[in-house]
């Protein structure tokens, strides 16, 4: 049976909305955790940097079980699908909490990704089919609102509950959230389901799910001495060999799990690789800033919280002005000036002190979090510009798996750059000055996404953006039918 929308609220802005529960619960919980590492790691005696494990961890767990997201939910129901996501997610955040160990709490952080990666792509695909492509900038401005309040109250929550209570309880909090979600998915959520069933590509998801855990691991343990240097070697290379068998078998089969043929797509592929650019920087941040606030400025959990919040709250703003800018300037032209923008402002945390202004680090983070949400609203609502709807379900499978790959990839840059500096610099506990090359670092990555979005057509995902360009001036109009 159908879900049932009430008749008040339409169906764009009211499913949006529900899926947002599930991408409030995923942000709330990653940057309360960012900004709890420093306390969680003297806990457990181990290394801030080190621990990083249980960011990537969650993020290697998404990238594996993604790709069967879109399959499942054509085959099962989304509606079954999101509800199931929801559950195991909360599992994992139950037993993160009652973690006494890293690998404990890297264990745990997997199974909240094996539920996140059903949770937010499948919410996102129900969006995709229900929504005409006109209207999809505003329904993922709705979508991403509510989600943003999780990282605008997550610093300062996970700082809260870090310095004044025990940081366990940064994943508890999500058990309420996780049955409000539960309620709402099941009396809201319409269970929309492929009409064609496909096969399910089996050894596409082995080679897949192993080349990209392999890849993730072994950039994640890379420079630590978590494994040795050989074996991280050789795991990068076993990842390297598997995807290159994916891509072999993905063009032999007619239904991959990861189907390649999408990046045929000019706007697809264009999102695809400068977005990932971009979001290597992005990755990075939410792991860089607690550490240089927390270590390099001695601040506690809460005052570092109180800060980095402004980031997300200039990227709540951002969800109002998406709309017009696009309608006004195009894909093409807000993607690549706004990607150097974003990048600059990516880098000025390179410049404070502990003498720098609270005021104007907030000022900085609160304007860098406006034109960071930009580019991510108009990157996702490209991606699928130009997807047919029966392709809809591979293209969110693969536009994730993407996503979470750079976003892992951002925090092995910055952690193995800090490794790197304090080597090099022969100490052995961070500080202030350890940091400016890290965000330096990831601003020019980001950045470097401009060379990809300049080239699209001017007039690309004119139909998703309402862009038109402007009329020739009668002059010129006359001149030209002449």
């Amino acid at each position: 049976m159908p879900a049932r929308v009430p008749s008040s609220i339409p169906g764009r802005i009211l499913v949006p909305l529900i899926v947002a529960c599930a991408l409030f619960m995923e942000n709330l919980d990653s940057t309360v955790l960012a900004t709890s590492l420093p306390a969680i790691a003297r806990e457990l005696n181990e290394d801030p940097i080190d621990l990083k494990l249980a960011l990537t961890s969650y993020l290697l767990s998404l990238a594996v079980f993604i790709p069967v997201s879109g399959w499942l939910a054509d085959r099962l129901g989304s509606r079954l699908v999101f509800r199931a996501a929801i559950a195991v997610f909360a599992l994992g955040s139950m037993l993160a909490g009652l973690s006494s160990s890293m690998a404990e709490i890297v264990g745990a952080r997997i199974v909240q990704g094996m539920g996140g990666a059903m949770m937010v792509p499948v919410g996102r695909l129900v969006i995709l089919r229900t929504v005409p492509k006109s209207e999809l900038v505003g329904a993922l401005a709705w979508l991403t609102i509510p989600a943003l309040i999780g990282p605008v109250l997550g610093p300062p929550l996970g700082g809260f509950i870090t310095t004044y209570f025990s940081w366990r309880w940064i994943f508890w909090i999500n058990l309420p959230i996780a049955a409000l979600g539960l309620v709402l998915a099941t009396l809201y959520i319409p269970d929309v389901r492929a009409e064609e069933r496909t096969p399910f590509d089996s050894v596409g998801f082995v080679l897949s799910g192993f080349g990209l855990a392999a890849f993730v691991t072994g950039s994640t343990t890379l420079g630590l001495d978590v494994l040795p240097k050989p074996v991280v070697i050789a795991i990068l290379v076993a990842g390297a060999a598997s995807l290159t068998a994916y891509w072999f078998h993905a063009r032999r089969v007619e239904h991959p799990i990861l189907d390649l043929t999408l990046f045929r797509i000019p706007t697809f592929r264009v999102a695809i690789l400068g977005g990932s650019l971009f979001r290597i920087g992005i990755g990075a941040a939410p792991f860089l800033l607690p550490l240089l606030l927390q270590l390099g400025f001695g601040l506690t959990a809460f005052q570092s919280g109180m800060l980095t919040f402004a980031s997300a709250l200039g990227a709540l703003v951002m969800k109002f002005a998406a709309k017009p800018i696009l309608q006004r300037f195009g894909f093409r032209a807000t993607l690549a000036i706004n990607a150097v923008v974003a990048a600059g402002f990516m880098t000025m945390p390179a410049l404070f002190t502990p003498a720098t202004p609270t005021l104007v680090m907030l000022a900085a983070l609160l304007v860098g979090g406006f034109f960071r949400s930009l580019e991510f609203t108009a990157v996702n609502a490209l991606g699928y510009a130009d997807i047919p709807q029966e392709r809809m379900s591979r293209a969110t499978s693969l536009t994730s798996v993407a996503q979470q790959v750079s976003l892992s990839v951002g925090v092995s840059v910055a952690a193995t750059i800090l490794e790197t500096v304090l080597a090099l610099r022969g100490g052995t506990e961070l500080i202030a000055a350890d940091f400016p090359p890290a965000f330096v670092a990831i601003g020019l990555i980001s950045a470097a996404a401009v060379l990809v979005f300049a080239r699209l057509a001017p007039e690309a995902g004119d139909e998703v953006s309402g862009h038109r360009p402007p009329a020739p001036d009668p002059v010129t109009a006359a001149r030209d039918r002449g």
